[in-house]
């Protein structure tokens, strides 16, 4: 199976799980991924350029020559939001699985998708492509945007752009409902807690998440009406998250119409049929058109969170990483600031418990990272 993302880890580790040998293109190349993987192309471009079709194609034909058996499709995670075209042209060469390049584009245009919301009676921020009079309590977001990093308090001196959007902002606690799909009906496979790590001119910068999410009772039926009237209006395949910020009422944000961040926290490790836990087996399955007659257990509760390099790392040390870390760099690449630098896992009893482990080891993380060279 082809997985192409910004970061293929956490998609080929689950896909080892569900019994896919992955074939990885990605931006990173983390030791774990290579560990992981059967094959692996790094994507020698810069992160901030974003995806690339000529590179992407060429490093996914290299992997699909590389295998003993052609690859039976392509699951892309983060990094197509504003690409659609790549999707397109992946879509030609291979079985897509995942949603289409069309039903990507009409979720991640604001206009397309605030239109979508009111049609099907969802609670949505009011959006806007032209500044307001007044920024007070608006928000600017990149069209395509992903992460948090992109987001910010709208002033006085923001013009209109066709890279950007104005978006009113609500209160509430940001909660995500990870969702699968057949095109026809979804299943609600949990929800989780999201926080910032914010930075400078980044103050909604992703840090990480937890699950279970603790919200009113009531919430995740509220919650779960919402996504059947999103299904009514788009044909979801596969893992998605939608993503609210929850009062007394429940404001649908955005849709990550493909796997996203909180998979590690939902990919059930419980003993039993590996392929029935694996998420990206259940993924596979469902953009195929078929959903589980029963979702895998969780139990507990699971945090992760980013770990953010807080200076140039020009070298990074052989490091004994801890087994509660994941996206390790390799000895010898190099991190700059404000890059991801790994992420770390927590379980707990609890949620609240999960996420200050998490937080913990972030902070133990970064106090290492300051003793290797700048």
């Amino acid at each position: 199976m082809l997985i192409a993302a910004v970061s293929g880890r956490a998609l080929a580790a689950s896909a080892r799980r569900g019994g896919y040998a992955p074939l990885v293109a990605d931006f990173f190349g983390d030791a774990d991924t290579l560990a992981i993987a059967q094959q692996h192309v790094t994507l020698d471009l810069p992160l901030s350029h974003g995806m690339n079709e000529a590179a992407l194609m060429t490093a996914c034909e290299m992997l699909g020559a590389s295998s003993t058996q052609p690859p039976i499709g392509v699951v892309y995670g983060t990094g197509f939001e504003d690409r659609t075209g790549v999707l397109a042209a992946l879509g030609r060469r291979w079985r897509l699985l995942g949603n289409t390049p069309d039903t990507v584009a009409l979720l991640k245009d604001p206009q397309c998708f605030s239109e979508l919301c009111e049609a099907g009676g969802i609670l949505h921020p009011e959006t806007s492509d032209t500044p307001p009079d007044d920024p007070t309590h608006w928000l600017v977001k990149r069209c395509g945007g992903s992460g948090g990093g992109h987001v910010r308090p709208a002033t006085p001196n923001d013009g209109r752009s066709a890279s950007q959007y104005f978006q009113h902002r609500v209160e509430g606690v940001p909660v995500s409902a990870l969702i699968l799909a057949d095109g026809r009906n979804a299943m609600l496979l949990g929800l989780s807690t999201q926080w910032a790590t914010p930075t400078r001119g980044k103050p909604f910068r992703y840090g990480g998440a937890v699950r279970p999410a603790i919200v009113a009772p009531g919430c995740e039926s509220d919650i779960a009406i919402c996504v059947a009237r999103l299904m009514t209006k788009v044909p979801l395949v596969g893992l998605n998250s939608v993503d609210f910020l929850v009062d007394d009422r429940h404001w649908m944000l955005e849709v990550n119409p493909r796997p996203g961040a909180t998979l590690d926290i939902f990919d059930s490790t419980e003993a039993g049929d590996a392929r029935h836990n694996s998420l990206f087996a259940l993924h596979v399955a469902a953009c195929r058109g078929t959903l589980p007659a029963n979702l895998p257990a969780l139990t507990g509760a699971h945090a992760s969170a980013l770990v953010y390099a807080d200076h140039d790392i020009a070298y990074v040390p052989a490091h004994d990483w801890p087994d509660w870390t994941a996206d390790r760099p390799r000895a010898g690449t190099s991190v700059p600031a404000g890059y991801p630098l790994c992420t770390v896992f927590a379980m707990a009893p609890t949620s609240a418990q999960a996420k200050a482990r998490a937080l913990e080891r972030v902070d133990a993380i970064v106090a290492a990272a300051r003793e290797w060279r700048s």
